[in-house]
């Protein structure tokens, strides 16, 4: 019997999931494994309890803000975050704190306070900044040779946290390929402060590294490794000695997947609530304002949209740089042709 909970969460998101959908077909058919995607989107939510979303986000962490010429939205979403608003109510030019950003933003343009926000490394986004149109989902960059092995063969090393990536790991996993995560020992996956038993269906039969991410010390993992995940901006992975070019160029049928808000060459930070908004994955109210859809859709929607790209890329040999970007996968199901008001 289909889950009644996870139904209800779905039927939210039920015009805009034909594109996932596809994606998520497309995926059976390279490797067997069928993605459900109702668990696959919300089962965090529902085993957290969460209440569906409107100006706030599911987990509470984002906002979506009206200033002076729209929407903007601005993810708090750790303690570095909250501490940060009074200089960003500076950057505003907010004289009053007391007043709160809500109040700042209205006399600035949404650009501004993305813009503002971000210099202090706060997620932040403009409603429908990133189009399909600008950036695809995924961009495949050939730098190896190409192979083909089975899945079964296949050891996956995942350096990715929280959601994208971790659920881009599962779904290869499930199709055969030996996973390993890898988490800092100084800072370990944030995803474990949440649900537990989310985390432990994200990362069901993987094995757990724990490593000083430290220059060289990553060397070993990946010179095993034919498939990376990652998350990270690419001059941090760098600083650590590992280059996506030199690891595909190193043998052939090797797949490097990395995952980012907005592309590769681009630092912003970004986290699943404002990558969606970004790619104008919203809904609307009554009114015809914004307001959010699912749970950190984002999230979910780029970790299905990896494992195809993957599964793909490994299918056809390998060889390739995956450059996935969470706006722009979220834009792409906001071009489904049909938008649902969402009552206040």
């Amino acid at each position: 019997m289909e889950n009644r909970a996870l139904r209800t969460w779905m039927d939210t998101v039920e015009p805009y999931v034909a594109p996932l959908s596809d994606v998520a077909r497309s995926f059976t058919v390279l490797t067997g494994v069928r993605v459900d995607l109702p668990s696959a989107l919300f089962l965090r939510a529902q085993l957290a309890g969460l209440e569906r979303p409107g100006r706030i986000s599911a987990n509470g962490s984002c906002h979506l803000l009206r200033a002076a010429d729209g929407w903007t939205a601005v993810n708090l979403a750790r303690p570095d975050d909250l501490a940060a608003v009074p200089a960003l109510l500076a950057l505003l030019g907010s004289p009053d704190e007391s007043a709160g950003l809500p109040t700042a933003v209205q006399r600035v343009t949404a650009a501004e306070v993305a813009e503002a926000a971000q210099l202090l490394g706060i997620a932040a986004a403009v409603p429908g900044s990133v189009t399909q149109d600008a950036r695809p989902a995924v961009r495949a960059e050939r730098w190896g040779e190409r192979r083909v092995r089975a899945m079964a063969d296949l050891r996956i090393v995942d350096f990715s946290a929280l959601w994208a990536g971790p659920l881009c790991a599962r779904l290869l996993g499930l199709s055969g390929a030996r996973v390993v995560k890898v988490e800092s020992a100084t800072r370990p996956d944030g995803a474990r402060l949440g649900t537990p038993a989310f985390y432990r269906w994200l990362h069901d039969g993987h094995d757990n590294v724990v490593v000083d991410f430290a220059p060289g010390a990553l060397e070993e993992l990946v010179a095993e490794a034919d498939v990376v995940i990652e998350a990270s901006r690419p001059r941090a992975l760098r600083r650590l000695g590992l280059r996506a070019e030199e690891f595909l160029a190193a043998r052939p049928g090797r797949v490097w997947v990395g995952i980012t808000g907005y592309g590769r060459e681009n630092d912003r930070i970004a986290f699943g609530d404002d990558a969606a908004v970004a790619g104008g994955l919203t809904g609307v109210d009554p009114n015809g304002d914004p307001v959010f859809l699912g749970d950190a859709l984002a999230d979910p929607v780029t970790g299905v949209f990896a494992a195809h790209a993957a599964a793909r890329s490994l299918a056809g040999g390998g060889g390739e740089l995956l450059c996935v970007s969470m706006a722009a996968c979220a834009a792409t199901l906001a071009d489904a042709p049909t938008r649902v008001r969402l009552p206040c």
